[in-house]
């Protein structure tokens, strides 16, 4: 296989020194990988029929199952392609270092990838789909819902394979983000809105600083931290580059494998929950009365429920003194919740919408007995609540108290817990997409991280700060529920090393990972934007 070179890039700093990329995996261990893969399989497909035969729903039609087929295939596609665009952050310092083989670090990395998916959250997951247009995420079994998941799905993996193809180590996750508000600003247009209006700006605000400070975040601090290493740990090996294709001392072997370790289990936790959301998302429109609700919240969860809407009722009620609602109260909620503009209508519909969760909720004893029928409509009303509760928390012109605000708060998480899970097969089957996707396509970014980000052999020291704080940034990301790229992390990095300690930067490579950071959000709205235009008229 030859080697691929950026357009206009130097020729690999170390070619000498390069390890073995193409050795082919054992075919037992293929056949040991795709065994365990058609186990997990068939436990989705399994978990799937039983999820939905315990509902008792009848089937009168297969038409929702093949469209829930075809959107999870999607999905899982999008992790898979996830999986082997960003394994290179994880293992490009094991592999130029020698202190793994390739083909056993990309088992590893994919073994940790599956693993961190496993306990990830699910933070991150719905603060992905808060970006969504709320008129979308009410009516995601719809033809339009349809439309905005493909789009953003399908524009997604088709601008991480133009990037993965070019051996950029772009971001996934800028790519997800600039789908999601391509297709928001698409659906406020062809509803005759402003453009502007489809997005919540303040919550893509939030992400994008995440997304904008975290290479920054790379570069400095693994700068700093390989300075201090210097500092405090004199053993000349740690700073010398590998000689030939021998191994480190076992002691720096060891840091090298936990760093990876750490990346690649960082890397599942975080980035595997933004198919989740999705999923959970086309799992919700197209099978409602098993997903809608977490019907697997104890009874006694009814109790604190209880209380805490009734403390909620008091707040909003207090603000909609003088006012009632003749009609439905939804509408109102819902353009607060698009628009972020409270008006007279705002406080009185939401405290009807709270008497009206509180009295299902009692009526039927726990979630798990809401009939199939109306599980659908008292998921959006739980949703639109809890909406524009966290919206009302934010706004200036809401006049809450701090007392007020906690009062919210703990109704928000109590509604939260109905609305907002994932269940354990569809972590299953996203670690599996993850894990898969990252045993293969792994070698062209390995090659642009390990050898054409700086101008001399990467070395023992500079490799184990990189993925030291890779792997802090993610874990803290994934704690407050932002989404970041591992890769912008972990490439922005090992470029910090490299100024450092003096060892020169390949400028024309830096000069094409900030071309593709720059260029990924507005491509990635254009295609999803683009997209989502066409799949409306199919749909």
């Amino acid at each position: 296989m030859t080697d691929f070179a950026l357009p206009g890039s130097l020729e690999p700093a170390m070619p000498s020194k390069r390890p073995n990329l193409d050795k082919g995996f054992n075919p037992l261990t293929l056949i040991g990988f795709m065994g365990v893969l058609a186990a997990g399989l068939l436990f989705v497909a399994y978990s799937l029929y039983a999820d939905v035969e315990q509902t008792g729903a009848k089937v009168t039609t297969y038409l929702p199952y093949i469209l829930l087929f075809v959107a999870l295939l999607i999905a899982l596609g999008f992790e898979f392609v996830n999986g082997f665009h960003d394994t290179a952050n994880a293992v490009a310092t094991v592999i130029y270092t020698h202190s793994l083989p390739a083909e056993f670090a990309v088992m590893w990395s994919g073994l940790f990838n599956f693993l961190g998916v496993l306990v990830s959250s699910g933070a991150v997951a719905f603060g992905i789909i808060s970006l969504l247009p709320v008129e979308l995420i009410l009516q995601v079994g719809s033809g339009a819902g349809f439309a905005m998941v493909f789009a953003l799905l399908i524009a997604a993996i088709l601008w991480n394979l133009g990037t993965w193809y070019l051996g950029l180590p772009a971001s996934s996750s800028h790519t997800l983000i600039g789908s999601i508000i391509g297709v928001g600003v698409a659906n406020a247009l062809l509803r005759g809105r402003d453009g502007t209006s489809g997005v919540d700006w303040g919550k893509a605000t939030e992400i994008g600083y995440a997304l904008l400070l975290s290479p920054l975040v790379g570069f400095l601090v693994a700068a700093g931290l390989l300075l201090l290493m210097k500092l405090l740990v004199k053993s000349p090996q740690l700073y010398q580059a590998p000689e030939g294709n021998k191994p480190p001392p076992l002691w720096i072997r060891s840091l090298l494998i936990l760093t990876c370790t750490g990346v690649s289990f960082a890397h599942g936790s975080n980035d595997g929950q933004k198919g989740m959301g999705l999923i959970m998302l086309i799992l919700i429109g197209t099978v409602p009365t098993a997903y809608a609700l977490n019907r697997a919240l104890p009874d006694n969860a009814v109790i604190e429920f209880q209380q805490t809407a009734q403390a909620a009722a008091k707040v909003v009620e207090s603000k909609a003194a003088g006012y009632n609602v003749l009609g439905n109260p939804r509408p109102a909620v819902t353009a607060y919740v698009a628009q972020h503009q409270i008006n007279e209508g705002t406080y009185p519909s939401l405290a009807a919408l709270l008497r009206d969760i509180s009295k299902q909720v009692s009526d039927y004893g726990s979630v798990s007995k809401i009939p199939a029928e109306v599980v659908g409509n008292t998921r959006n009303d739980m949703y639109l609540t809890s909406e524009a509760i966290r919206f009302l928390m934010k706004d200036k012109e809401s006049d809450l108290s701090k007392a007020d605000v906690a009062t919210l708060n703990a109704y928000k998480g109590s509604i939260d817990k109905s609305t907002k899970f994932i269940p354990t097969w569809v972590k299953i089957a996203v670690a599996i997409a993850l894990g898969l996707g990252t045993m293969i396509g792994w070698k062209r970014i390995v090659i642009t991280v390990g050898e054409k980000i700086g101008k001399t052999h990467l070395t023992y020291g500079q490799g184990a700060a990189a993925e030291l704080v890779a792997a802090g940034t993610i874990f803290a990301a994934d704690h407050f529920g932002l989404p970041v790229s591992t890769t912008h992390v972990l490439s922005s990095g090992v470029a910090g090393t490299m100024a450092a300690n003096g060892s020169g930067l390949q400028m024309s490579t830096i000069r094409n990972l900030a071309m593709a950071w720059v260029l990924t959000l507005p491509a990635a709205m254009l295609l999803s934007g683009s997209l989502y235009f066409v799949f409306s008229k199919i749909f």
